[in-house]
């Protein structure tokens, strides 16, 4: 993208929480958004207490103040895509399922953040419920790693013909495509996600990256897929140029602190 002194900056809204850590969370979202040449704005639902040994505290904002922050964005500014991530609670996400009928929020990325990679909730079984009933059908693109897909889709998740029935399956409940993430899969299907968007079933795959330092990859690609959208790349295309990116931001991980450190979101300038 070339951009000159009149053009206009293409802009995304991401909403989700804070990670203290710098490594996931909307501080991921914003470096993935400035990365690819997108203005980031932001609405947080929460703020964590986290580093790359694990989370400590999570504290939730109230949801008037998650809508007051939508709203204000919103209001003054032309967002072209939006992405969500940890919404944290029944109330906010039905606010936030609000909002983005209201205001007609479009290219949305559903990062239905319930369970993490490892397999543990993260979210209680009503806030599951209106996620899937009140946001999901509003999406563009929903991204669920393998228990969230598991939680949507009913199905217990082993195989490759497991991760394509359960995308057909949540795409059911009404976005018009759903990417079936692979990280969390063991040997050879790690990495391999499933895309369906009604039509067309398709594994895409890229090279594995052999590290321990994957914090925030999940963040990063939904934001990246978002900014891909806002930059008015079609569904598909915008999925794929977000998982070569995330994979090269693997290439290029953080190896800070003791535990798991973040991608590179910046790898370009990440020479010396």
């Amino acid at each position: 993208m070339t951009l000159t002194g009149n053009s206009r900056i293409p802009v995304a809204l991401t909403i989700a929480g804070s990670d203290s850590g710098g490594g996931a969370g909307i501080q991921a979202d914003l470096r993935t958004f400035a990365f690819h040449q997108v203005h980031g704005t932001s609405a947080l639902t929460c703020i964590t207490a986290q580093n790359t040994l694990g989370v400590n505290r999570v504290d939730a904002l109230p949801a008037a103040a998650v809508v007051a922050q939508i709203e204000a964005v919103v209001q003054d500014i032309r967002v072209q895509a939006t992405k969500t991530g940890m919404l944290l609670n029944q109330e906010i996400i039905a606010a936030v399922a609000q909002q983005v009928q209201l205001l007609r929020l479009q290219n949305l990325v559903v990062d239905p953040v319930m369970v993490s990679r490892t397999g543990a909730q993260l979210i209680d079984d009503s806030a599951i419920a209106t996620l899937r009933d009140a946001l999901i059908p509003q999406a563009a693109i929903v991204t669920p790693n393998r228990y969230e897909a598991q939680l949507l889709s009913g199905l217990t998740i082993a195989t490759l013909d497991d991760m394509q029935a359960a995308a057909q399956r949540i795409y059911q409940l009404g976005a018009k495509a759903v990417l079936v993430k692979g990280g969390g899969m063991a040997g050879e299907l790690r990495g391999v996600d499933v895309w369906f968007d009604g039509q067309h079933l398709e594994t895409l795959t890229t090279s594995s990256v052999d590290t321990k330092n994957t914090h925030g990859t999940g963040c990063t690609l939904s934001a990246a897929i978002a900014a891909n959208l806002a930059d008015g790349k079609d569904l598909l295309s915008a999925t794929k140029m977000a998982k070569d990116y995330v994979t090269t931001a693997l290439t290029h991980a953080l190896d800070i602190g003791k535990g798991q450190g973040p991608v590179g979101h910046f790898f370009p300038l990440l020479s010396r």
